[in-house]
């Protein structure tokens, strides 16, 4: 553990709130006993609720240990990858958990990837057992894959045997365009036969420190995708170090709604793994849909919510939300990209409940730093660093060369929650961990005196505009600033005589008019001449990433 007699080294103790100790240690543990240790303190405290079908912890837990049986006889086991192609449904957690139980490694595929993403991803893995729904979207680019021999088994679930009996009638009868066709072969296996046995006999050795727990890949927005090898301790502990964050939930008495996607690691910890930890009902949705997300806040009261700034935004902008209350909510935290401050400000006004801002990366499992719950939180900051995790700003281009408080650098981290590299591929390992496995995540960062970390951009994200170094995200929370804009995003496009100059997306609220005209004069009193935008392009709408970041790779192409 890091050694804390030095406050310069380490300005957040003396923001830190009381109740966390910043250098807690976290025994190392298999990821898979989070959900035996729960089910035995709360066995009939409901885990899931899918559409109004509920489920218990000790029926959860068996029906992992039967799916963990069933692919123990298909040859699942340590150096085994398996991969999961669901949307969030009680099947993505059983086959999660039951994958873990095998020993074997879980390997994240998002039911968006298009069939060669889909293909890269499988090949690169070398994953030979998937599972997926018999849902048409899915089932027919498995299928596709399975023919061209990308893999060697697949397990299809009865999508409508997750739901309420009468649901589960009506999508049987009224929505068979959107259930596959199935010839059952040797190559497939059927969801009720791989549960149809009694529970796991025995359970592998796990040496949490180096079995991996999950493949996970990351977004490939800066090139080809990279499997992050997370091992068991990685998410175990970055989970309990985010139980530690959240010291006031009450276990076995939270609900959390369990929207954002459980393929992306954000979710994976934030709301599955950290649910499961303090034995919390998942009020879970297979995407964001914001009606039935809205109706389930006001009906089923979950005190907690992950989720993403463009799900906050729209909740803000819904133009019924005065017919639902979103009272029950206690505490949300909002990652995967930048949250704007009128955004934060406006969602706590609506709802009386605390918005922190974290941050985190597929590579450290993924959470790094959050504003704590208690106590102050900085408009624009991602708070301070969690239990266990040491954060420093390295000048750029100068390794192990460290920048004072107050200056700006390469942000890096030390902790439990970092990888152990990435599959088949050393090289770029190597150059994202150092000897002593401090991590380069790749953005521009500061700590203030207070300790509190500020992410002022992407270093690939930078525009380099005659001789100035112009952050994007800067410029953004500048033309948030005007209430007639809803979302923006905002890159570097070439110029034959600056370099690059700024190009700005903007989506407006509804009602609202606005020029670029108006809104460059607007920003003249917000930002430096260098900064305001050449280019100012309204949209509709902004393109989203699977999680529901704003896509800035499809606004560059």
């Amino acid at each position: 553990m890091f050694k804390t007699n030095a406050m310069a080294n380490y300005p957040w103790l003396k923001s830190y709130p009381e109740e966390i100790k910043w250098d807690a240690t976290i025994d190392p543990r298999p990821l898979y006993s989070i959900l035996d240790e729960t089910t035995e303190k709360f066995p009939w405290h409901n885990a899931i609720d899918f559409f109004g079908k509920r489920y218990s912890y000790s029926y959860l837990l068996q029906e992992v240990n039967r799916a963990a049986e069933g692919l123990q006889k298909l040859g699942a086991g340590k150096g085994v990858n398996i991969g999961i192609y669901l949307p969030n449904c009680p099947q993505y957690i059983i086959s999660y958990f039951a994958i873990l139980k095998t020993g074997a490694t879980v390997v994240n595929f998002s039911p968006l990837y298009s069939e060669p993403e889909l293909s890269y991803q499988l090949e690169n893995s070398q994953t030979k057992i998937l599972i997926t729904l018999d849902l048409e979207s899915l089932y027919a680019k498995a299928h596709s894959l399975l023919a061209k021999r990308k893999f060697e088994k697949l397990i299809v679930s009865n999508f409508a045997s997750s739901l309420p009996f009468l649901k589960s009638l009506l999508f049987s009868n009224f929505k068979k365009k959107l259930i596959a066709k199935i010839k059952w072969d040797e190559s497939h296996i059927k969801w009720d036969s791989l549960l149809d046995n009694e529970q796991i006999s025995e359970l592998p050795e796990i040496d949490p420190h180096n079995d991996i727990a999950v493949l996970q890949y990351t977004g490939g927005t800066t090139g080809t995708p990279k499997g992050a090898m997370l091992t068991h301790y990685n998410v175990y502990a970055n989970t309990l170090q985010c139980r530690m964050w959240f010291a006031d939930a009450k276990d076995g008495e939270e609900k959390m709604m369990g929207v954002l996607p459980f393929f992306h690691v954000f979710a994976m910890t934030t709301v599955m793994n950290f649910s499961i930890v303090i034995g919390a009902e998942i009020i879970l949705h297979p995407r964001f849909e914001i009606e039935k997300v809205l109706k389930d806040i006001n009906n089923k009261k979950p005190t907690l919510m992950p989720g993403v700034p463009t799900m906050y935004t729209a909740i803000n902008n819904h133009p019924g939300l005065s017919k639902y209350s979103l009272r029950s909510l206690k505490a949300c935290i909002s990652g995967g990209a930048p949250l704007p401050v009128e955004v934060k400000q406006k969602f706590e006004e609506l709802t009386e409940c605390k918005v922190v801002e974290g941050y985190g990366l597929t590579e450290c499992s993924p959470v790094v730093s959050a504003n704590p719950l208690t106590g102050k939180n900085k408009p624009g900051s991602i708070g301070m660093p969690l239990p266990g995790t040491m954060v420093e700003i390295e000048e750029i281009g100068k390794p192990r060369n460290f920048m004072p408080t107050g200056q700006k650098g390469e942000l890096c981290v030390r902790g439990a929650q970092v990888m152990k590299g990435y599959w088949c591929n050393r090289q770029e390992t190597i150059n994202v961990i150092d000897e002593d496995n401090r991590l380069k995540t790749g953005d521009v960062a500061y700590i203030d005196e207070d300790g509190y970390i500020f992410i002022v951009d992407r270093i690939k994200e930078l525009i380099l505009s005659g001789g100035f170094n112009i952050y994007p995200r800067n410029v953004e929370e500048a033309i948030y600033r005007n209430e007639a804009v809803m979302e923006t995003a905002v890159i570097g496009v070439p110029d034959e005589y600056h370099g690059q100059v700024v190009k700005a997306f903007v989506v407006l609220n509804p009602g609202f008019r606005l020029t670029p005209e108006e809104l460059k004069e607007f920003l003249k009193t917000q930002l430096g001449k260098h900064e305001l935008p050449a280019f100012i392009e309204f949209r509709d709408s902004l393109p989203k990433t699977m999680v529901g970041k704003i896509d800035k790779k499809q606004l560059k192409t």
